[in-house]
């Protein structure tokens, strides 16, 4: 009888904080207690620790049992304390040397059997640990994943036993993130793409410079197919971006793929989905399909057909990158530095501007379903283009279009230069940084105060043409913004014409 300590860790938005998992065993009638704000699948680490200790052959003691997990106000959730839990009952019974476990921290569910299962934020957790100058063992399954975290001491295991056994002179293999290294990823190729020459320029503008488009265009002429394809236009990930998409990745049920790794992530939820489901929540918050896009794409097809409170509350994220659930126990920060791509139809029936006149929606018909969209949300997408029906004749040419590779490089060679130069992609210019790298030459400022009156710009939609402009330099590879960079960047930004 006597107690034990052992480290875990909770997850807390993106922290994972470490959990001191104290195991007193004492005499007295048999019973169990888990304390320290355990959610209910935490409460129910009894049974399933019970049970596997059983099965694997561990005298399970018969006196007061007593858990503690601290700090006392931090929720704890799921299964991931099964593991410590049952490592703490062995060495306060007496089973295993309690000095054994310094220098560790453990997670894993466990099953009945004594195996183990995988664990939620694997990645976020091995963070943490690796800082806390610790090893980690956790289940095998999601080893592979911490072991992303460079020089951290991961050991995946596959059951309970061979936990006990690494403490026993038969230690575990460290574990290696060797399937993250693999082949590079591969994407849907642009040249699939026939004709649609204007919505393929603003695809390889916003590329090169991390802007957020919108399509209008009637069904079938391409929209989400060239929505597809933007991530494989993107400049390849860093490590660091790769590690911080990773991260966010591991935090969703399922966990992180390690095939896809480096691999720009693309998501797409259906226009039902709820304002949560975009930001994130629940109880504990988890990612939303914003942050679940860091450093890649959020697509949305049928802009209009999603609830206006879903789309307002694409607002901030689209502006600050970040997003903070705030609830009246806890706040959580997720990042949101995603690339915004949506798709609409000109009209109900979607056939506004058809060359065969289909439409019949009158143009209050027209008004209300434009209206649907904000003047705040509408204001913040860098590039608004039209997808018209292309011509019988783009799409009978057998000669295929310009593919992925080749537009990728331009994409790349541009983003090298704005890191060169300013630290960041042009979309990412504000304040001081935009004044000294997106002025034009005075041909450049005199249209850009012309289009600006024309088209009432506010100081937000200034600010997003200057930037736009500059990644159209920086492709043609000039320094300096000119007339005719300025002009393209107005006529990318152009909203649909009315009936």
């Amino acid at each position: 009888m006597g107690l034990a300590v052992l480290r875990s860790r909770a997850l807390a938005g993106m922290s994972a904080p470490q959990v001191d998992v104290e195991v007193h065993v004492s005499g007295g009638l048999p019973n169990f207690t888990i304390v320290g704000l355990p959610e209910t699948e935490v409460k129910e680490a009894r049974d399933r620790v019970r049970a596997a200790l059983k099965n694997c052959r561990f005298e399970f003691p018969a006196g007061r049992i007593t858990v503690n997990l601290a700090p006392a106000d931090l929720p704890k959730d799921s299964g991931r304390f099964d593991l410590p839990i049952a490592l703490g009952i062995l060495a306060a019974s007496g089973q295993m040397r309690r000095e054994q476990l310094d220098g560790y921290e453990f997670a894993g569910e466990l099953a009945l059997t004594g195996m183990l299962r995988p664990v939620r934020g694997a990645l976020a957790m091995a963070f943490g640990v690796h800082a806390q100058g610790h090893a980690f063992v956790l289940p095998a399954a999601s080893a592979a994943e911490a072991a992303l975290v460079e020089d951290a001491t991961v050991f995946g295991a596959a059951s309970l036993l061979e936990v006990c056994a690494h403490f026993d002179g038969h230690a575990l293999p460290r574990a290696q993130a060797g399937g993250a290294h693999a082949d590079p990823p591969t994407y849907p190729d642009l040249r699939d793409v026939k004709g649609q020459l204007q919505a393929r320029r603003a695809l390889e503008v916003a590329a090169a410079g991390g802007h957020s488009l919108l399509m209008t265009g009637p069904p079938g002429t391409g929209k989400t197919m060239l929505a597809e394809r933007l991530p494989g236009i993107l400049p390849p990930m860093t490590e660091a971006e790769a590690l911080a998409c990773a991260a966010v990745q591991s935090l969703a049920d399922g966990g992180f793929d390690l095939r896809h790794w480096m691999r720009r992530p693309y998501r797409a939820p259906h226009h039902t989905a709820s304002a949560v489901a975009l930001v994130g929540g629940g109880n504990p918050p988890r990612p939303g399909e914003i942050s679940r896009a860091h450093h890649g794409v959020l697509f949305l097809d049928e802009l209009p057909e999603f609830d206006r409170r879903v789309l307002e509350v694409l607002r901030e994220p689209l502006e600050s990158g970040r997003i903070v659930i705030s609830r009246a126990a806890r706040q959580a920060e997720f990042p949101a530095r995603f690339q915004f791509v949506a798709a609409m139809n000109p009209c109900p029936c979607g056939y506004l501007g058809h060359p065969g006149g289909r439409c019949r929606c009158t143009p209050d018909q027209v008004a209300r379903y434009r209206g649907r969209l904000s003047g705040p949300l509408l204001d913040r997408i860098d590039l608004q283009v039209e997808v018209p029906v292309p011509a019988q004749q783009e799409l009978s040419e057998p000669a295929p279009g310009e593919p992925s590779a080749a537009v990728l490089a331009r994409t790349t060679a541009a983003r090298e230069g704005q890191l060169a130069r300013q630290g960041c992609a042009n979309a990412q210019l504000a304040g001081e940084a935009l004044q000294t790298h997106a002025q034009p030459d005075e041909a450049g400022a005199a249209l850009l105060r012309q289009a600006a009156a024309r088209l009432g710009l506010s100081a937000r939609g200034h600010h997003r043409l200057l930037r736009v402009a500059r990644t159209i330099a920086d492709l043609a590879r000039e320094p300096v913004i000119r007339a005719v960079h300025v002009a393209e960047a107005i006529q990318l930004r152009r909203p649909p014409a009315q009936p």
